[in-house]
């Protein structure tokens, strides 16, 4: 069935080609459309307490996101007038500040002390602006660009919907960058892997087709993070462009045997099939791994990524053929000498030095463990933001002038008494690091009757059978003091109201924080489990997995524990992705050599023959696809003022490139070490040797053990 399909193909390059790039149309509408969520702590479970929390904010609140304004040095009139323009903005649920919304008939200074300091601080004025759609939705969004473009310079916008809206600019800003470096840096690789001049451009325009395929399906799964946005196109260049590199080697073999280019293609595809096939299962189960997460986000990255490999196979059995056939004469005419290096004398030195290569391996398995267990990671989103940035710089000066780091918010039941609110209240007070505890009853503190409170203020303390506590914090969100603050204000609402929902930032934090570590372990279990059946069924081995897995391992461990020994902070999605992708994409360099080690034991060489010619002819390839990785993904590392964008792709660059040193220089030496273990665990590892005969006598002689 596969041959004749590969000889249909390779009859049809040209309509094909045609079919292909009429197929780009779509995906580009689709491309287009797709939305993109900028919110990562949307993707918490919704049977969280905070998410469900955050859920009665947009209903029946209207208030499903929140933003504060600082205004410093402004009078009143401009503060008044700034107030009304926000309020006419759509999705504007409500807006307002102190003195505009209890008007003249209540003086500011008839208000009590601790009310009347919360939206006060010297010469500047704190507003507060909420929306009726969700912090990350393309309405809020859209309504925070309009408030930006109505502030002057004394305006400083904070909360989690600004700092979306930030997030969204500068991703948006940066993406084109990213992939231009990328292309370029890729193809100074291949120009230097390849001798023809003309191959490199095609293999960038087979996989671009398969990432515009890719980016336009994503239209069917709704919408999609704006990390997997930043990173999917050049990870999915990175780590399919083996599979082009594969069927080309493959066609430049086969057209030696054959006078039709066409049939030699045709056998170069029918071989390609069958290898890409269980070549790319280890990477899509490293991405189908990140969809056990509970942290939706990994379901997000890991369908878009599985969905890449999967479509990058689909274009190189499919698409590149046809490129190639189309383009044979000039891919043949303009060529330069090789440029990469010859790695015999390398190989032969490991392979003779294996042993110390094997206690290399164990020593550093130790440490390497050891870092990566204690890697600090941080959890707080404006850290992975330019300091530049006006949501950043609002938040600091919700620090500096009202002692507001965070705000924590209490959704409880709207029936409790006077005497209950002000236990409750005072019992907040008291929870250390609590600068101010704002609520609806505390307007009321100071004698003022219920009636003259504005509609303004009312509804947005209490809907329906619910009502609102407003808590802000000294402390930073994900920090050991917010946690302790946390579980003490979750300790009081457990006493006055135990249906209580505490949510906001640092609430949901904390949740995130809680899941994440859970994910982090699911997902390297489940990936590890998935790849070590891949590659036992593909070699029908109980021992080669344990030695492939265990290489890649020490790689990832290395790779995770750098930053242990830099005093660097990753973020805390970096862990679990790397983890999974690392393992996944380049686990294939190892399964790489044991192929070609293996079929140098089938053709009966010692395992340390085996093991030189294994690494030989395997090392080209590895350090091709390695430094492919490595340069899709530096542009980003370069470039990005994103730090959780930039250092999730600075640690799949460093992997690439720390798997294939491994791969290199120890995987061969553990091969040719264990062979013996391999060859009994392991089902037709070698050839049963023909009975050798002296004269009409059979020899008696026992079959030499490779």
């Amino acid at each position: 069935m596969v041959n004749k399909l590969a000889h249909w193909l390779s009859r049809r390059p040209k309509r094909i080609l045609f079919v292909a790039l009429l197929l780009l149309i779509p995906s580009i509408i689709g491309y287009v459309a797709t939305k993109v969520n900028y919110d990562i702590l949307s993707y918490l479970p919704d049977d969280v307490n905070s998410v469900q929390g955050e859920h009665l904010l947009e209903e029946p609140f209207q208030a499903a996101a929140t933003c504060e304004m600082v205004v410093e040095n402004m009078p009143a009139k401009y503060t008044d007038t700034l107030l009304d323009q926000i309020k006419d903005i759509d999705h504007v649920s409500n807006a307002f500040w102190l003195s505009n919304s209890l008007g003249i008939q209540v003086p500011t200074n008839f208000l009590p002390a601790d009310i009347e300091k919360d939206f006060y601080s010297g010469s500047a004025t704190m507003m507060i602006i909420q929306f009726d759609k969700p912090a990350a939705s393309e309405e809020t969004m859209k309504s925070v660009a309009t408030i930006h473009k109505l502030m002057n310079k004394n305006c400083f916008l904070a909360g989690m919907s600004a700092m979306v809206e930030d997030t969204h600019q500068v991703i948006d800003t940066e993406l084109p960058k990213y992939i231009g470096v990328a292309v370029l840096l890729t193809l100074i690789v291949l120009l230097i892997s390849f001798e023809s001049w003309l191959m490199p451009f095609i293999f960038l325009g087979c996989i671009g087709m398969a990432i515009v395929y890719n980016m336009g399906t994503n239209l069917f799964l709704g919408q999609i993070s704006y990390i997997t946005k930043a990173i999917a196109a050049i990870l999915q260049l990175g780590v399919t462009m083996d599979y082009s590199i594969f069927l080309y080697r493959r066609y430049e073999e086969e057209r030696t045997k054959y006078s039709d280019n066409r049939d030699a293609m045709a056998e170069a595809i029918a071989a390609a099939f069958t290898s890409l096939s269980g070549s790319s299962l280890t990477t899509i189960a490293g991405f189908i791994a990140l969809c056990f997460m509970r942290f939706t986000l990994g379901r997000d990255m890991g369908l878009v990524m599985a969905k890449g490999v999967v479509l990058g196979v689909i274009c190189v059995v499919l698409v590149l053929p046809s490129f190639i056939l189309i383009f044979d004469k000039p891919i043949n005419q303009y060529t330069h000498r090789k440029l990469l290096p010859d790695f015999s004398k390398l190989n032969d030195f490991m392979v003779r030095r294996r042993y110390l290569f094997l206690v290399i391996f164990l020593l550093a398995l130790v440490p390497a463990f050891y870092s990566q267990a204690h890697t600090p990671v941080y959890y707080k989103m404006d850290e992975s933001l330019p300091k530049t940035l006006n949501s950043v710089v609002g938040n600091d000066k919700l620090k500096s002038q009202f002692n507001m780091s965070t705000m924590h918010i209490i959704v409880i039941d709207s029936s409790l008494d006077n005497e209950t609110m002000s236990k409750m209240e005072d019992s907040l007070d008291n929870v250390k690091g609590i600068e101010k505890v704002i609520t609806y009853h505390k307007f009321l503190g100071g004698g003022i009757p219920d009636f003259f409170i504005p509609d303004t203020i009312r509804n947005i303390f209490k809907k329906d059978q619910y009502q609102l506590i407003l808590l802000t914090s000294d402390y930073a969100v994900a920090s050991d003091e917010i946690r302790t603050q946390l579980s003490d204000i979750r300790a009081v609402t457990d006493q006055y109201d135990p249906n209580a929902y505490i949510t906001g930032e640092s609430a949901m934090t904390e949740d995130l924080i809680t899941i994440s570590s859970h994910d982090f372990d699911v997902t390297n279990y489940i990936s590890i489990a998935m790849i070590f059946l891949i590659v036992a069924i593909v070699f029908t081995s109980g021992s080669i997995p344990f030695i492939l897995i265990s290489a890649i391992e020490l790689a990832i461990f290395i790779n995770e524990g750098v930053p242990y020994f830099t005093g660097s902070t990753i973020p805390f999605i970096a862990p679990t992705i790397i983890s999974a992708v690392q393992l996944g994409a380049t686990v294939d360099y190892a399964i790489l050599i044991t192929s070609r080690f293996h079929e140098e034991i089938l053709n009966g060489k010692t395992p340390q023959e085996a093991a030189i010619i294994a690494g030989k002819t395997s090392d080209p390839s590895i350090l091709t696809s390695s430094l492919t990785l490595l340069c899709a993904t530096l542009g980003v590392t370069l470039i990005s003022q994103m730090a959780i964008v930039k250092e999730i792709c600075n640690m799949l660059a460093r992997g690439a490139i720390i798997s294939a040193v491994v791969t290199m220089f120890i995987v061969p030496s553990l091969l040719c070490i264990f062979e013996p273990i391999i060859n009994k665990t392991t089902r037709g590892w070698r050839k049963k040797p023909e009975p050798r005969k002296t004269d009409d006598t059979p020899s008696a002689e026992a079959p030499a053990q490779a």
